[in-house]
């Protein structure tokens, strides 16, 4: 089968969607990944200040990681955690902006569960 370069790059850009999409998905791994946008951080205090276990808080950095949205910087016994590049914290920006302008009702779990 005859697979051309622009539909490489179309699935290319279908899966980066998706993974993002996915780490979007769950409302700890955006806290994570908004929290990240302007600096990097270490699991401890991400978990501490997100209110949630360090297992739970490291399998989601887990999922970030598989994804490619953040990376681990070792630094000596610890990792710091940052995003993998910095055009993620201003597509977040962007995101953010967009989500407070729209309608808050119009994505209410009762608009959303008629839908299916």
């Amino acid at each position: 089968m005859y697979c051309s370069d622009v539909d490489i790059v179309v699935e290319a850009q279908h899966d980066a969607l998706t993974r993002f999409g996915h780490a979007l998905s769950d409302s700890t791994r955006t806290q994570v990944l908004v929290r990240l946008r302007h600096g990097g951080a270490y699991p401890a205090d991400l978990a501490e200040a997100m209110g949630v276990s360090r297992q739970t808080l490291s399998n989601h950095l887990a999922c970030l990681r598989g994804c490619g949205l953040v990376v681990a910087i070792p630094e000596g016994r610890r990792s710091r955690y940052e995003l993998a590049d910095s055009r993620i914290g201003h597509a977040l920006d962007d995101l953010l902006g967009l989500v407070l302008a729209l309608d808050a009702p119009c994505c209410s779990e009762e608009a959303c569960d008629g839908a299916h």
